[in-house]
């Protein structure tokens, strides 16, 4: 059987060649990123010491922040994210705003004005 594009003019539900329905599931095996997808924090561990890291979309973004990795603005609408301490001493004031790439790069960078 050929895979069925459209029927009666419409499109139709996407066939595989097999002629059965094709589903689009999830990877259930990976752990999800639940920074991204729920706005909870990841736990990431590195020469600095322990972090709680979350990813913030852009459209989530509603003020401008100053990155300490680089120094620049951090715009509206900008996705980054943002990192405290894993340690009990780490609160909302020792949140840091840093742009994606900074973050990464911060084990090879000078700190700039954190």
């Amino acid at each position: 059987m050929t895979p069925r594009a459209y029927v009666g003019g419409r499109p139709g539900p996407p066939y595989t060649v097999s002629g059965v329905p094709r589903r689009n599931r999830p990877d259930r095996g990976g752990r999800p990123d639940l920074g991204a997808s729920t706005g909870w924090a990841r736990s990431e561990s590195a020469s600095d010491g322990e972090w709680l890291v979350r990813t913030v979309p852009g459209a989530q973004t509603t003020k401008d922040y100053r990155c300490p990795g680089c120094d620049h603005e951090i715009r509206q609408g900008t996705p980054h994210v943002v990192a405290w301490p894993a340690d009990d001493t780490g609160g909302v004031a020792d949140r840091r705003h840093w742009h994606k790439a900074c973050w990464s790069a911060r084990s090879r960078r000078r700190p700039g004005r954190w």
